[in-house]
């Protein structure tokens, strides 16, 4: 019976990948004890968006095995990478990027970073915009300073779950760093290499907007998995969007995909919807995939600056089920992307 349950399981397909959970090497355990089946599955990220899907096909396609009367899918997850990682100990570093300023780049990377990590991923967050860093206001921690450890690497703060390093908790507060490009280099460079980020699964980075230094210091000192682009809907934003999505491409930086901040309004009074920045807009960039539509809403803007993100303070608001959708889709095109170099048959746990 152990022999017709694994060749149900390999009928099964991730929807994603496209490829039985077989030969991915997904599955960890599967057995039979008393008629009942007990089948264990590996998800290639803990923020797998379709988690229910596959544990239905797995239970439709184990229940056809003669003998069997139920059966019982838990879950654990291994993030994969596709060689060797961005740094030591971090599989995937995904950069967040926009055109220009005031479209939510960093609302949203906060957002992303601590759906994941609220998922069960282990996730770092690096504020890359160096100039003007918010990323510590927004996670409530823009009052502790970094120290070094015994190695004398920084040592990233811990908010909501998740790691994290900004300029902000670096330099005096309100004060202006005038730096040329070469100072900039070198932040990036302490940034990545002289810090202790331990073992994570993701390293969101919210860069600064536009596409200047240091996003070509990023793109030159390590290997990026990838990066998403934010923007709003209306042409003005696009235009810049359509700049930034041309540098990743330049620097060999894969563009997983767009997301539309303030997509749309609904209004708390009436339910009506407005779509005060036009709607749709994101999907004129070159036919890059599109991760999400976020709405415009005030419980997000309170929620940063009360230094708790929306996913986690208002988990059931229409933007945060938006930002998690994102998330999760987001760690669904890596785990793509990963497992696309990788060969045809992977050993069995």
């Amino acid at each position: 019976m152990r022999d017709a349950l694994w060749a149900a399981l390999k009928t099964v397909n991730d929807p994603e990948l496209h490829r039985d959970l077989v030969s991915l090497g997904m599955i960890e355990r599967a057995e039979v004890e008393g008629g009942v089946a007990q089948v264990k599955v590996n998800l290639t990220t803990p923020a797998c968006p379709l988690k229910g899907q596959i544990e239905g096909d797995v239970r439709s396609a184990v229940l056809g095995v003669p003998g069997i009367q139920d059966v019982v899918v838990t879950f654990g997850a291994m993030v994969r990478t596709g060689g060797q990682p961005a740094l030591p100990g971090v599989k995937h570093v995904l950069l967040v990027g926009s055109g220009k300023g005031g479209v939510g780049k960093s609302s949203v990377a906060v957002n992303l970073a601590a759906a994941l990590a609220r998922d069960g991923a282990r996730v770092g967050l690096l504020d890359a915009d160096v100039y003007g860093p918010s990323v510590a206001h927004m996670l409530g921690r823009s009052a502790e300073r970094v120290t070094a450890n015994a190695e004398r690497k920084m040592q990233p703060l811990e908010a909501h779950g998740l790691r994290f390093l900004s300029m902000a908790n670096l330099s005096p507060a309100g004060q202006a760093l005038v730096w040329r490009g070469p100072m900039l280099h070198s932040a990036i460079q302490q940034f990545l290499k002289d810090a202790a980020w331990g073992d994570l699964d993701y390293l969101i980075v919210d860069l600064p907007p536009g596409t200047g230094d240091v996003q070509l210091s990023l793109t030159q000192t390590i290997q990026v998995t990838g990066a998403v682009i934010v923007t709003t809907p209306q042409d003005v934003a696009l235009i810049d969007a359509a700049r930034a999505v041309d540098m990743f491409r330049k620097a060999s930086v894969p563009v997983l995909g767009v997301i539309e901040n303030m997509s749309y309004f609904v209004a708390p009074d009436t339910g009506l919807t407005y779509d005060i920045f036009g709607r749709g807009g994101a999907q004129k960039l070159g036919g890059l995939p599109l991760l999400g539509e976020v709405p415009l809403d005030l419980e997000v803007r309170k929620d940063a600056d009360a230094g708790a993100p929306a996913v986690l303070a208002h988990p059931d608001s229409a933007a945060a089920q938006a930002l998690t959708g994102v998330a999760r889709t987001l760690a669904g095109r890596v785990s793509v992307q990963a497992l696309s170099h990788l060969p045809d048959q992977l050993p069995v746990v």
